[in-house]
């Protein structure tokens, strides 16, 4: 893959990774902060990497540089003081070891939690579909803007204003109890399915596009399935449902972008593979 095409490919596939630890770390009160070390070792990567080459190990390379960029903030910002110091007991002559974990598993946990501070009840559900594609998902206001066939001022407000009440509202970043899981849940599926539903039945004509929403509704909604406290047979459902609409998704649409009935598919044009995950959801 080419240097033009790797860093595309990285933002939207590990974007998502590093905010969503950061954010965990820093509290949801400084994603922009988060925001702008990410979009920082991004910029690096583009311009470093165009100069000397790819290092071995592309992504390894963002979460190390994102990892040191957001230390030298802690140590040389009053942030240091107020989120971390204040958290840890102090006591005379200890050094403060900052720790930022890039585990695979705090990636998985980090993106789970954010999972449920994005679609909180008390964001307008349209901005939840917005900031899970931006955050979660890795989509520019531009790309947002045209799968709601609406213009990027438009979705940049709409995502600015959601962000602001997450800052207000100081929301935790982490699972909710047992107690309320499952109302939170409810939002949660909701939220993905809207966002399939956009990919899925958006009149936009970039197909590229329309598939990549599908991809990435089912990707977080897959994650539900492997936590024990979110692997429901409510989200097992909405996953046989993804699976089964987007199995077709070839055969929907004939080379002059015209959609083709249920009646005319060609049904060897359907995704096996897919009906197989789906009956498996099922059961």
């Amino acid at each position: 893959m080419q240097n033009n095409e790797l860093i595309p490919h990285l933002f939207r596939t590990e974007y998502r990774k590093i905010i969503s630890v950061l954010c965990k770390l820093l509290g949801i009160e400084h994603l922009e902060i988060a925001e702008d070390i990410v979009s920082d070792t991004f910029l690096l990567a583009s311009e470093t990497w165009g100069l000397k080459g790819l290092p071995k190990n592309p992504a390894a390379w963002l979460y190390t540089v994102s990892k040191n960029k957001a230390k030298d903030l802690l140590k040389h910002n009053a942030l240091f003081s107020q989120k971390i110091v204040s958290e840890i007991k102090q006591s005379a002559n200890v050094q403060y070891e900052i720790v930022i974990d890039l585990s695979s598993k705090n990636i998985y946990d980090s993106q789970l939690q954010m999972m449920f501070v994005i679609c909180n009840p008390s964001i307008a559900i349209e901005s939840q579909i917005g900031l899970a594609l931006n955050i979660l998902c890795g989509f520019g206001a531009e790309e947002i803007a045209d799968a709601f066939l609406s213009n990027k001022e438009t979705i940049y407000k709409r995502l600015t204003r959601a962000k602001d009440k997450l800052r207000s509202e100081k929301i935790k970043i982490e699972i909710p109890p047992a107690s309320e899981i499952n109302k939170r849940l409810e939002s949660v599926l909701k939220t993905m399915y809207l966002l399939f539903s956009e990919g899925d039945y958006s009149t936009s004509q970039n197909t590229i596009l329309r598939k990549d929403l599908c991809l990435e509704a089912m990707r977080l909604t897959f994650m539900l399935t492997e936590n024990e406290q979110t692997n429901t047979p409510t989200v097992n459902a909405l996953m046989t449902l993804m699976s089964f609409h987007s199995s077709r998704f070839e055969a929907r649409i004939n080379k002059n972008g015209e959609i083709i009935v249920y009646e005319d598919q060609d049904v060897s044009l359907w995704s096996s593979e897919l009906i197989e995950k789906g009956e498996s959801f099922l059961n």
